[in-house]
């Protein structure tokens, strides 16, 4: 995997006194560097996302973030929500994707690192020190790839020994990266959960252009699970084309083969979603995409998703592969109904507490 380099670092004057701007800079040696008053200003008067200096000038903008890093996931009310928690310091992805929804969400193609890791691994501990007896999933990759930045940043290794050490919290780090160094060696006590966004080998060379290859991404579940961690897969866009059937079974193949079912926390399945200006962006940014062109509808969230005939067929193959290599994985539906539940899988959870507390006894389990 190439490593990341930007061309210009951009650092918020308040992140010099943070010892991670100094540990990033180092890592980024000859890289011209200025300082701007107030990084949120700045962004917000980028004049759009292809018309900024980002198109021709790769940016990294180091910056404090100034509010609370830890809030729940925004699952849309109708559907059942895994029930997460969700905490964001970093922004932005340069793996182009073509489906990423980041590239209309923010605006922008700068990456952005808060540098408060400090503030924010504080939060963490008196929000969870505050509440003993409440069990809390943490996920870190809303808003960025969890470890596509790791080998500058270096916060895995912080935030992996912060969960270590409370007893009623999971952390779920989510990434298409194979950087998975800094996770050797640590006293993870079997609290963090490495999970790998995936989808057949189709869709990961003809839609996540500069993504590892899934060779690559399964090679580093595979160290994960040496060194003992637990482990997720996250199908999720699904995306239906000719062929699809072939190739995702193959990837679920591919997985259990190399993969003990045992140290698999969680599966999940979602099948593509968009809002509906983000096609003209595809199309725009990513002319050799076929994805623009499928047949979609609006869902009550507004945005647009295959028809529910398709989505429940892709469902129920996926989870019927699934069962087949492993019938005690748990297999869970991101952004769904429970009718959808129902009609792909035969069952659904009965709240969104009911799934949240189903994949916080799974990510206790010992194998």
């Amino acid at each position: 995997m190439i490593p990341y380099r930007p061309e210009q670092i951009l650092v918020q004057e308040q992140s010099w006194s943070d010892a991670a701007t100094h540990r990033i800079l180092e890592r980024l040696p000859g890289v011209q560097t200025r300082t701007i008053q107030d990084a949120g200003a700045w962004l917000a008067k980028q004049s759009g996302y292809l018309s900024s200096e980002f198109c021709s000038t790769p940016t990294l903008i180091l910056m404090r973030y100034p509010g609370k890093f830890l809030r729940p996931c925004q699952g849309s009310g109708a559907e059942i929500c895994c029930n997460y928690m969700v905490v964001s310091y970093a922004w932005n992805c340069y793996l182009e994707c073509t489906y990423c929804i980041l590239q209309s969400y923010l605006g922008h193609k700068a990456m952005v690192v808060c540098t408060n890791i400090k503030d924010l691994l504080g939060e963490i501990k008196e929000t969870l020190g505050n509440s003993p007896d409440r069990p809390f999933r943490i996920g870190t990759g809303e808003l960025a790839d969890s470890l596509l930045l790791d080998d500058i940043t270096c916060y895995s290794p912080m935030l992996v020994s912060l969960f270590a050490a409370l007893p009623n919290g999971i952390l779920e780090l989510k990434t298409k990266s194979d950087r998975i160094e800094n996770l050797e060696g640590l006293d993870h006590r079997g609290r963090t959960v490495i999970s790998w966004s995936v989808n057949s080998k189709h869709i990961c060379s003809t839609e996540e252009l500069k993504a590892p290859a899934f060779e690559e991404r399964l090679a580093a579940a595979i160290r994960c699970q040496q060194w003992g961690y637990r482990l997720g897969f996250h199908f999720d866009p699904l995306i239906y084309y000719e062929g699809w059937e072939s190739g995702y079974r193959e990837a679920v193949r591919e997985i259990f083969n190399a993969i003990d079912p045992g140290k698999i926390a969680w599966v999940s399945l979602g099948a593509l979603r968009f809002p509906p200006h983000l096609r003209e962006r595809i199309q725009q940014e990513f002319p050799d995409s076929r994805l623009p062109y499928g047949e979609f509808v609006p869902g009550h969230h507004g945005k647009l998703r295959y028809f529910r005939p398709i989505r429940e067929e892709m469902y129920r193959q996926m989870r019927a592969w699934i069962r087949e290599a492993a019938p005690d994985v748990l297999v869970y539906l991101c952004m769904e109904s429970r009718f959808v539940w129902e009609r792909s899988f035969g069952e659904s959870p009965c709240s969104s507490a009911h799934l949240g507390s189903l994949l916080d006894a799974k990510a206790r389990e010992r194998s």
